[in-house]
């Protein structure tokens, strides 16, 4: 089993204190895939705007394209084909009318080793590569981007992880070194979880931390919390009313800004 690749690193504390929180509503509609032809379409409306696309997936064998639509009329492809070569996924995407868009990805995996690059299709490309070593236990990873064009980086980060079923551990050192993230994430028991994430500024001594929740009621409902070291605190209620159909609700409330309105969020998932 493949180490964990480096943007992972960290996800299930991530997850669990900013998964499915949202302040809009938002609706999405997944077909299931039917001769290798899949249909989904979200729609969001944020205060006065509105928001949507519609997206198709070919599946044929190892190749597989996607193609979404959006309210703007723009068209975003991406054609990913498994096992280009051994251990290799590529993938080719671009948008329209964005002639500038043009992207290739490669992702490799070996069982030691995780490794992704991305290249701009363009004169002056922006180069990123991350990859990380180890084990499904413990990994040491980090990332850099550079920007042809200014002859810059635009970006490098480096982290480490353990992971065990219980628990996870994540320490990165992010933003061009400017900053330390910690994060820690614990199942408590079958139905209970936790965690936390801190993250200290070297440039100017600031610290910020998140501490959340998530708690399983009963098979078909799912809460979370969440308290942020700014007084904001938030709640999200997760119910499965019918078989991978879900309605989302969540709230928060800055409890520094006692005349700010609380805001809420209505998501609704439909997969026939």
């Amino acid at each position: 089993m493949s180490p964990l690749p480096f943007p992972e690193i960290g996800k299930r504390a991530k997850d669990l204190l900013t998964k499915d929180y949202n302040c809009d509503k938002k609706f999405s509609l997944s077909l299931p895939v039917s001769n290798g032809l899949g249909l989904s379409a979200t729609g969001l409306q944020r205060d006065q705007l509105f928001f949507g696309d519609i997206t198709s997936q070919l599946v044929q064998g190892n190749t597989m394209v996607d193609v979404k639509v959006d309210t703007y009329s723009n068209i975003t492809t991406k054609v990913t084909m498994k096992e280009a070569l051994a251990g290799v996924t590529a993938a080719v995407s671009f948008n329209l009318p964005d002639h500038k868009s043009g992207k290739l990805d490669l992702k490799y995996l070996h069982p030691h080793a995780s490794v992704n690059s991305s290249i701009g299709l363009t004169p002056s490309p922006l180069f990123e590569f991350n990859a990380s070593m180890g084990t499904k236990d413990l990994v040491l990873g980090g990332d850099v981007g550079f920007d042809t064009a200014s002859a810059s980086f635009t970006k490098y980060n480096a982290g480490i992880s353990l992971n065990k079923p219980d628990f996870s551990i994540a320490l990165i050192l992010a933003d061009k070194g400017e900053a330390v993230k910690a994060s820690y994430y614990h199942t408590v028991n079958p139905s209970n979880a936790v965690a936390a994430e801190m993250i200290h500024r070297l440039s100017n001594y600031e610290n910020s931390f998140t501490i959340g929740s998530a708690h399983v009621v009963d098979p078909l409902t799912f809460l979370k919390t969440r308290l942020s070291h700014n007084g904001k605190v938030a709640m999200l209620c997760q119910r499965e009313w019918r078989p991978k159909s879900l309605v989302t609700v969540s709230a928060e409330l800055d409890t520094k800004e006692t005349k700010t309105a609380s805001k809420f969020g209505l998501a609704i998932a439909l997969r026939p």
